[in-house]
């Protein structure tokens, strides 16, 4: 598990930027329970638990200037 700063990557948050919304309509439309709140314990109970404490001990660069 990692904690302090996350290492900045230009690539990743260009794509989470640009990845659009008709997609996620798109895949709320076909996949039942996509974007909902707490689906992600309902398929992958490890990597919720996983995400959860990840985004609590880590931070990124941009957290700096909050």
């Amino acid at each position: 598990m990692k904690f302090g700063m996350r290492k900045p990557s230009l690539k990743r948050s260009i794509k989470a930027r640009t990845t659009g919304r008709l997609k996620r309509s798109v895949k709320r439309a076909l996949i039942p329970g996509y974007g909902r709140k707490g689906m992600g314990w309902v398929t992958n109970p490890r990597k919720a638990l996983y995400n959860k404490v990840y985004r609590r001990t880590t931070f990124s660069l941009w957290d700096l200037f909050r």
